[in-house]
């Protein structure tokens, strides 16, 4: 057994920091975490300074909200996840020499998602009836509405972060996480739209997410389904999921002249 060389273990070192540096995400991801972890305790904190009285309004409040939050999230997993399989086994190229068409890819990603995250979020949802007693399904059919508003916007950033991947090759894969995160300060999860700076308050309610989490305050605050936010949230939403459609087909048809479906992979 030969000794321990520090020219080997430099050698390794220095290999890993090339790696690094020739992927900005990457090196995006080491600033990322700290950051948007900081940003988001600190405007809840900022908030429940405030009104400490305002969980008392609403039984439940924050369980719901870290439920719908999953939905989105899981909805995102949903679509990336699958299609990163196929890149990682190197498959990808291979399905389309089937007839298969990239748009019928699109569909089924969509359809994998709804069910990988009806699964995650609905065992989550009946165990915090017994754990906490409190029951997500007491909202009736406005939880049906955010439910699929949600859903859809999670599609949509899906396909927009696996278009990314086909630009920019599995360097990129880590945005799944990443992209979805960025959004959590924004979406007035757990506090009001209004807790933001004034001028962050305009790019928040761009979000689909945003108008959702304030029309569940509404209904489990107030009582009344919020017909405005939900409008707002399904016009968005209409434009988001066109976005992605449209940029994941684009980077698939660019992925395909260039020869990268087969070249993609591990």
């Amino acid at each position: 057994m030969s000794p321990v060389s520090p020219i080997r273990i430099y050698a390794m070192i220095l290999r890993y920091l090339y790696l690094l540096r020739g992927s900005w995400p990457r090196i995006l991801e080491l600033a990322y975490w700290p950051t948007v972890q900081m940003i988001l305790w600190g405007l809840i904190t900022q908030f429940f300074t405030g009104h400490s009285e305002w969980v008392a309004q609403a039984a439940g409040i924050l369980i719901a909200a870290v439920l719908l939050w999953d939905v989105l999230f899981r909805a995102q997993l949903g679509v990336t996840l699958p299609f990163y399989e196929e890149m990682y086994s190197r498959n990808l190229g291979h399905l389309f020499v089937s007839p298969l068409r990239p748009w019928e890819l699109v569909v089924a990603l969509l359809g994998i998602s709804l069910v990988r995250t009806l699964i995650g979020v609905l065992a989550a949802a009946l165990l915090a009836i017994p754990l906490y007693h409190y029951s997500i399904f007491e909202m009736g059919l406005p939880l049906l509405a955010f439910f699929t508003q949600l859903l859809v916007m999670g599609w949509a950033l899906g396909l927009m972060i696996s278009a990314l991947v086909l630009r920019l090759g599995m360097g990129a894969e880590s945005l799944a996480w990443v992209g979805v995160f960025a959004l959590a300060p924004l979406s007035g999860i757990y506090y009001p739209v209004e807790t933001l700076p004034d001028w962050l308050e305009p790019v928040a309610l761009a979000l689909p997410s945003a108008h959702v989490f304030e029309g569940m305050r509404a209904v489990l605050i107030d009582g009344v389904f919020d017909t405005g936010h939900f409008l707002a949230a399904l016009l968005l939403n209409g434009v988001y999921i066109a976005f992605g459609v449209a940029v994941f087909l684009w980077s698939f048809q660019s992925a395909r002249r260039r020869g990268a479906l087969l070249q993609m992979g591990e």
